[in-house]
Parts: C-alpha cells; sequence; structure tokens
C-alpha cells in the first residue's frame, strides 16, 4: 500500500526488473511504428495505451511483478508508455501561453482520472484505483523524472468530497468540480512539499489515486538513450467514483 505521503518508491527488484527488461524492446518498437505525433515541440509522447501487455500484464510472456509491487492481481489496460525527449518542455501551438507556462513552471501537476469536457469543465471520468509507474529507460536523475507534492492526496480527497457532498454518489461523475479542484490545487502547492522521484529499470513509483503528480522540466546535460525517458504507466480503474474518493 502507499504511505501516508501518498508515494511509495519499489524496489530495485530482480522481478520489476525482468518485466521492464521484455517491455523494452517492445516499446522501442511500438514508437518508432506509431504514428501518434509527438507534443510539446516533439519532445513529449503521450503513448496511451501504446505497450501490448496481456490483460495480466505480462509481456513477451514475462509476468508482471506483482507481488514486487505489493499489489493484488487483477486485469490491467494497455500500458501508457510516457516517453521525453531531451529539451522537455517546448511551447507548442497546441497549447496556449498559460498552459505552457504551467508546465515549465509547475510541471502541468495533475490529479489523473478527471477530464475536462468541451465546457472547459472537469469531472471524475477514470476513478482510477492506483497508479503505478515502471522506468524502462536508464537515465540520469534530471531526465524529466515525475514529480509529486507530498500529503497532496489528502487535501484533495477532502476538498473534493466536500465538493460532492450535496449530491448522491450516483451522480458524482457528472458533477463539475473545478472550483474545488482548482483551489485544492493551489493549497497544495503552498502547503505540499515538492518531491523529485527519478527511477531506474528494476524500480517502481506507486502513487496514492489522488495524489497530485507531474513531470518535470529536463535539466541541461541529462543523459538518455536515444528512445528517450521512458515510463510504462499503469491505472486500472474502480467500478465507481465513490470508491475513488473513499479512504484509502
Amino acid at each position: 500500500m502507499v504511505n501516508a505521503a501518498g508515494w511509495q518508491r519499489i524496489g530495485p527488484d530482480p522481478a520489476i526488473d525482468a518485466w521492464a527488461a521484455a517491455a523494452l524492446p517492445i516499446a522501442r518498437q511500438m514508437l518508432a511504428d506509431s504514428a501518434e505525433p509527438w507534443r510539446c515541440g516533439g519532445t513529449w509522447f503521450v503513448g496511451v495505451d501504446a505497450l501490448p501487455n496481456a490483460p495480466d500484464g505480462s509481456i513477451s510472456g514475462t509476468a508482471f511483478p506483482w507481488a514486487a509491487l505489493g499489489l493484488a492481481a487483477e486485469p490491467l489496460h494497455r500500458g501508457q508508455l510516457s516517453t521525453i525527449r531531451p529539451g522537455y518542455p517546448q511551447p507548442s501551438d497546441s497549447e496556449t501561453a498559460a498552459a505552457f507556462a504551467f508546465r515549465r513552471n509547475r510541471d502541468a501537476a495533475h490529479l489523473d482520472g478527471l477530464i475536462a469536457g468541451l465546457d472547459g469543465a472537469r469531472r471524475i471520468a477514470e476513478p482510477h484505483g492506483w497508479i503505478v509507474g515502471l522506468p524502462l529507460t536508464a537515465c540520469d536523475e534530471g531526465a524529466s523524472p515525475l514529480t509529486v507534492w507530498e500529503g497532496s492526496h489528502q487535501i484533495l480527497q477532502t476538498a473534493l468530497r466536500a465538493a460532492l457532498a450535496p449530491h448522491p454518489p450516483e451522480v458524482w461523475g457528472q458533477i463539475d468540480i473545478t472550483a474545488a479542484y482548482t483551489t485544492a490545487r493551489k493549497t497544495c502547492f503552498e502547503t505540499c512539499r515538492r518531491i523529485l522521484l527519478p527511477a531506474r529499470p528494476g524500480e517502481a513509483t506507486l502513487l496514492h489515486r489522488l495524489t497530485l503528480h507531474g513531470v518535470a522540466p529536463w535539466q541541461d546535460g541529462a543523459a538518455a538513450p536515444p528512445e528517450g525517458r521512458i515510463i510504462a504507466y499503469f491505472r486500472p480503474e474502480l467500478p465507481r467514483v465513490a470508491d475513488w474518493l473513499t479512504p484509502p
């Protein structure tokens, strides 16, 4: 389970390392073959559902490291291959100047599961049970590591439950929680410690589903393989939004 800080570093562990080693050549091929455009001036490949792992998480016959991660086995979606290149982030036509500044200065900090509709309102559309990242490439610590705001899950949980309290749980996924989320995120920036979480193959990072997190800018001189910094992410969904906002 995730500790009270809202994140946990796991490993190094041989089972995690074996899975990452099996996934890497397949990830390289998927990146080479994909027609998906790179964002942020060609420095970020989002890679949602890009890794063709089996529903049990295995890849090329190598088992998913459930025991090493301390997680109960459950069906998994295809993994995300979040890939960053040197120079991240760069301005792009797909982002406003304000959005780029937030990406550069605040790591594009966000809460997974919130989706903005055409009206701009954020709603809880994907109630994940947990978030785990498994690095596939060995990089320097300055190669755009994951960032988290320690303890932010407690602030966000309290704020979102308060915002949704007037509504029956069965409609929580339909409620605009933009104002509550934005205010709570600002509180996290002001009161929570920002942590850099670089990791290497054989390690993993497990996040509480409500932890505020992002990606740090690539530091000058940070080394990585030609394909960049690749992390495979998994976020299985819970049956109900109400479960998402229930401790832990």
